[in-house]
């Protein structure tokens, strides 16, 4: 296995995350393709352009949370800035929400953080430190490596959070309460999500590579876990990651975009 896995190293890519988001419709990811199955019209407007972008507060705090803990506090650092301007009368941080705080924001010209927001990253980044199995997936490999290739005969991107020669796939998830995550990887995809990167790997790796999902707390304890995603669920997953594309690629051919609602249902169960 360790052969195949280097040789995936050398095909990984650097790009910045806009220049990679940019190629979204040209090149299906598995952010797409999880839209197709909740419904192909959610599909077709998002890659026609006709979805608002939501710009939520969380998001910024995992991309900071990644960065910091994927790629260290020097490139974390360079990326972001961290605090803002004072009141002078009260010697205490101006708020978020105030026109000095934007204006600050603006002359820095990159994401800003809260102090409380940095502080927040960094216990979320020292609790994955202290977890002895998350340190040894983290201790060797490239983060926010991207592959293209066709997939199913359709191109298709990825852009791993952290790939591993040891390890393999290593997928960095912060989440509010640990004691749901499971139900949560159900509920948001990332099984699916991970079968889709498995998937794209194994066109460089000529195999199927390990799988795992690194979870970290944004909240106290900050309790850190490790999942080994099984080889069972990945088949599960992957097969319907493969009908899907088989419809995604009726619904291109047609031009033909359905809710997925537009029949009636039955509830035949309790």
């Amino acid at each position: 296995m360790r052969e195949p896995l280097h040789h995936v190293l050398t095909c990984l890519k650097q790009e910045p995350a806009q220049d990679y988001h940019a190629k979204a419709g040209t090149f299906l990811s598995s952010h797409l393709l999880a839209k197709f199955r909740q419904s192909p019209s959610l599909y077709h407007r998002a890659t026609q352009g006709l979805l608002e972008q939501e710009e939520r507060p969380a998001y910024l705090l995992g991309s900071a949370a990644h960065t910091m803990i994927l790629e260290g506090e020097e490139t974390y650092n360079r990326e972001y800035s961290v605090g803002g301007p004072r009141n002078p009368k009260t010697g205490k941080p101006y708020g978020a929400g105030t026109k000095a705080f934007a204006q600050w924001a603006e002359r820095e010209g990159k994401p800003v953080l809260t102090e409380s927001q940095h502080r927040l990253i960094k216990q979320m980044s020292d609790a994955v430190l202290r977890h002895r199995v998350a340190e040894r997936l983290l201790d060797d490999g490239v983060a926010e490596g991207v592959l293209r290739c066709d997939y199913q005969s359709v191109p298709c991107q990825v852009r791993i959070d952290w790939f591993s020669p040891k390890h393999g796939i290593v997928d960095l998830k912060t989440c509010s309460d640990m004691t749901w995550f499971e139900s949560d990887a159900r509920r948001f995809g990332y099984l699916h999500q991970m079968a889709f990167y498995r998937s794209v790997v194994a066109q460089f790796a000529s195999s199927l590579v390990p799988v795992h999902i690194l979870a970290v707390e944004k909240q106290e304890p900050f309790r850190c876990g490790v999942w080994q995603v099984g080889q069972d669920v990945l088949g599960q997953c992957q097969r319907e990651n493969e009908e899907a594309i088989a419809r995604l690629k009726r619904c291109q051919k047609t031009d033909q975009w359905p809710t997925g609602y537009e029949q009636v249902r039955q509830f035949d169960y309790v």
